[in-house]
């Protein structure tokens, strides 16, 4: 479930506790989270609502300025049911912590185990040293240019670098990326 920065902001603010989806079925379910730019969001509910029993309150409740305006955005798309989902923040994004965090040498075998996994199931071949490696070399260049370095489309790099990013060893700059402290370690334990 993607969300835009306006809104994004306005759940941390928390004048937004809502959001409405027009869905196949939906992408989050209640009890689940969201990791995004401004944190860990929970998903409380998500509720199956028919669209003339939304609430004016409770568009302006999901960031839109009118019940209309809210009608408009949702029937724009042509197929799906529509979803009330019920936000709220749940805390910081968990990956930064874990950027900073050292893996001592039995979480190094478990990391190592899950890169081999990684390399294993890629269609494309192994792809994580190599991967690890053009970022730490080329901190802060476009995801295209690096997927070029490791032989890769920029579509599937960026898939994979969300994988690395998940055990906490890249961050995302506002182009490229570069690796973490985590991300350091597991390099040159690699290199050893």
């Amino acid at each position: 479930m993607l969300l835009n920065q306006a809104t994004l902001r306005g759940i941390e603010d928390g004048f937004i506790t809502l959001a409405f989806r027009r869905w196949r079925r939906p992408t989050v379910k209640t009890g689940g989270t969201l990791l995004t730019s401004i944190g860990q969001l929970s998903v409380e509910s998500v509720d199956e609502v028919a669209l003339d029993a939304i609430a004016e309150w409770e568009a302006i409740a999901a960031g839109f300025s009118s019940l209309e305006a809210l009608r408009s955005q949702l029937t724009a798309r042509p197929a799906g049911e529509f979803y009330r989902v019920r936000l709220s923040m749940a805390g910081p994004d968990p990956r930064i912590a874990l950027r900073q965090e050292i893996p001592s040498a039995d979480e190094m075998e478990v990391l190592a185990g899950k890169l081999d996994r990684f390399d294993s199931r890629s269609v494309s071949g192994p792809w994580t040293a190599r991967g690890l490696e053009v970022i730490r070399d080329h901190p802060g260049e476009r995801a295209a240019d690096l997927a070029v370095e490791v032989g890769m489309d920029r579509d599937p790099f960026k898939r994979n670098v969300r994988k690395l990013k998940a055990l906490g060893l890249t961050e995302s700059l506002e182009v490229g990326y570069r690796l973490s402290p985590r991300g350091r370690a597991v390099v040159e334990r690699m290199n050893r």
